[in-house]
């Protein structure tokens, strides 16, 4: 009390000095924190989302330099990415007199396309040395079978060394679930080339040789799907008649012809249609029942007047 005096006599103000008062000081301080301004705060989500040009506007202000996005295609210089100078099979693969004007005009395509094929057989000769158009046909008939045997075993390993990158997608699509049946019966002619190319890619003397090959041998194909059904296909043998074309990188000393696609010409008569097996509606089984426990209701028809 004696000391709280000494305080109001020396401030002189009994407000302040009650505030600064000894036993005031002792006690225990609480904070209470005062908002004295409002600060808006936006959520990333409620932010208004800037476009490619304003993006691009702030970039180059801030001295940013964006680069310019191209869509590129990677591509793959083992093969080319399609068939050059497709060749277009004769409709039912017939030979026309030449006494007529479809005829005399057969003729004259076959004699130009055979002379650009004689100039690409010189091309790939300056890099293939053994290439022969007596031998290849026979060499790309072996390639072909081994090809379709890899396929059916699912040895893809071997499949990349006997296909191009092209083609191996297109034989192996879909057949994850499937099981394939596949051999090769007989030859009914022998295979011949119809036509060989030789072009240029990418750079000059970048030369890619390919060789369409007419097959027309029998065949049996079935197919079956993930439960055991036919698909596709009969044991029966089918008469096949095919253009194959097999494709070399020439420049390439470790090439090797491969199976690249084949021609299918307008003329073909459509494939059979696949049978695809479906789930018929029917009685929800527990984990424990067997579908012959369960009581089939028969729907019994409502008796129907008939008039004359």
């Amino acid at each position: 009390m004696a000391a709280s005096m000494r305080v109001v006599r020396a401030l002189g103000d009994p407000a302040l000095a009650a505030i600064l008062s000894p036993t005031r000081l002792l006690l225990p301080i609480s904070v209470i924190p005062a908002r004295t301004k409002k600060r808006m705060f936006n959520a990333p989500y409620l932010q208004k989302k800037l476009t490619v040009e304003e993006m691009t506007k702030k970039a180059k202000a801030a001295g940013i330099v964006v680069p310019q996005e191209t869509l590129e295609r990677p591509i793959n210089i083992s093969c080319t990415a399609g068939i050059l100078d497709a060749y277009v099979p004769p409709e039912g693969d017939a030979r026309l007199s030449t006494l007529s004007k479809d005829g005399l005009k057969q003729r004259t395509e076959q004699l130009k396309q055979t002379a650009a094929s004689q100039l690409a057989i010189r091309k790939i000769k300056n890099y293939d040395e053994d290439f022969s158009t007596k031998t290849f046909p026979g060499e790309a008939q072996e390639i072909f079978i081994e090809a379709h045997n890899c396929l059916t075993q699912f040895d893809r390993h071997k499949l990349h060394s006997l296909v191009t990158e092209r083609c191996y997608p297109e034989m192996v699509r879909g057949n994850r679930y499937r099981t394939i049946r596949w051999s090769f019966v007989e030859s009914l002619e022998p295979p011949r080339i119809v036509q060989v190319r030789c072009p240029e890619m990418v750079t000059k003397g970048n030369l890619y040789g390919q060789v369409t090959v007419r097959m027309h041998s029998k065949q049996t194909l079935i197919i079956y799907d993930r439960f055991g059904r036919v698909e596709c296909g009969s044991e029966e043998p089918r008469d096949v008649l095919e253009y194959l074309v097999f494709e070399r990188h020439m420049v390439n000393p470790y090439g090797l012809w491969r199976l690249h696609g084949k021609i299918v010409p307008s003329w073909a008569p459509p494939k059979d249609p696949i049978v695809k097996t479906v789930m018929l509606p029917g009685h929800e089984l527990k984990p424990w029942q067997e579908l012959e426990d369960v009581s089939m209701e028969k729907q019994e028809l409502a008796p129907k007047q008939w008039y004359k």
